[in-house]
């Protein structure tokens, strides 16, 4: 099977190009525009396999995005390529209209043309999977309820009202046109290779470089954390098995407050890390509360009895032993975040050296 997968340099789409790579037989080729977040040293252990291939392409760029799509013709389309980070699209929601919906638009309708000029046998192995947040079903609040497939839209943010979007435009392709579709909504992802804005890099990294650990408002907004492996794990069995037509929830069944994520990374730092304390007694001396962001959801859960009574899926890390190991991989890997801090990753990418 041919797979092509967008926005595969990012933190969901490269641990989904790993797992592929590493773990199945199919060729794989990765779309991405190689933005801000886009870091092929998260896929620099694959990149050298027969099966993966790469196109810097951005997916608003229609006729670039077309040439090498018709080129490739996969069998099947993941797209994960968005712009994702909340504080930025408050900052400048432009990018996430152009990349969570024009970009997406673009995808749908050269699939479509792709899928009218398959023959019967190729039509019954094609798909779109389209891959998307919690975040478009708004915020729970203290309901004590759990978002499941049927829960109404109701994003908050510039971020997830577009990618609210993006999954209406998908579920209208598959529904008007009969473009074979799947849709998947997540929560919060943490893992390796997890871009350093993003809470638990940030406050990993911050910490074990003796800055402040900013929380929003009074921390105790709740998520449910999923392990990225176990994410795309999911997607690869949604892609390959789940109902045409149909969204799955995926989540990790791990709620836990900011200020508790924080809390335990500090703790386990003290345990693992101590001789890295730097302008602190103890680590959680450097949390700090800061001014909360405008429409900051509190509370986010997944129900995922749909994807585990069809598909049988059921996450495998619990929060502590999955943010135990990605601790210890921050701490093993600080040449990949530092050249990320530094810039130099940029450089690189366009052929420089810092």
């Amino acid at each position: 099977m041919k797979i092509l997968v967008t926005g595969g340099a990012g933190f969901i789409g490269s641990a989904l190009i790993r797992y592929l790579i590493e773990e199945t037989d199919h060729e794989v080729l990765n779309i991405d525009a190689l933005t801000y977040a886009g870091n092929l040293d998260s896929i620099r252990m694959v990149e050298k396999s027969p099966k993966y291939s790469f196109a810097q392409i951005d997916i608003c760029n229609f006729k670039e995005l077309k040439e090498t799509f018709d080129s490739f013709a996969p069998n099947l389309v993941m797209h994960l390529a968005a712009e994702s980070h909340v504080d930025r699209s408050i900052d400048g929601p432009l990018d996430f209209i152009n990349t969570n919906i024009i970009g997406t638009y673009n995808l749908l309708e050269i699939s479509r043309a792709h899928y009218a000029n398959l023959g019967s046998s190729d039509k019954e192995n094609f798909r779109f999977h389209h891959v998307s947040t919690d975040e478009v079903y708004g915020d729970l609040k203290d309901s004590g309820g759990l978002f499941n497939e049927n829960t109404p839209y109701d994003p908050s943010s510039p971020y997830s009202a577009s990618k609210a979007s993006s999954d209406h435009l998908v579920g209208a392709w598959g529904k008007t046109f009969g473009l074979p579709i799947v849709i998947t909504n997540c929560s919060n992802n943490y893992g390796p290779y997890q871009f350093p804005e993003k809470l638990i890099p940030h406050m990993i990294i911050n910490a074990l470089s003796g800055k402040k650990l900013p929380v929003y408002g009074d921390g105790k907004q709740i998520r449910d954390w999923l392990y990225v492996d176990d994410h795309v794990s999911a997607l690869f069995l949604v892609a390959l098995k789940g109902r045409l037509g149909e969204t799955y929830n995926i989540g990790g069944n791990a709620e836990m407050t900011n200020i508790s994520v924080v809390e335990f990374i500090c703790d386990e730092l003290e345990k693992i890390a101590p001789h890295f304390k730097k302008n602190c007694e103890n680590y959680r001396d450097l949390i700090e509360y800061v001014k909360d962001r405008p429409g900051h959801d509190v509370r986010y859960a997944i129900d995922t009895n749909k994807i585990k009574n069809e598909l049988g899926w059921e996450p495998q890390e619990t929060i502590n032993s999955g943010l135990s190991k990605v601790i210890r991989w921050y701490l093993e890997n600080s040449v990949w975040y530092e050249k990320i801090l530094d810039g130099s990753y940029r450089l690189e990418r366009l052929g420089s050296s810092k």
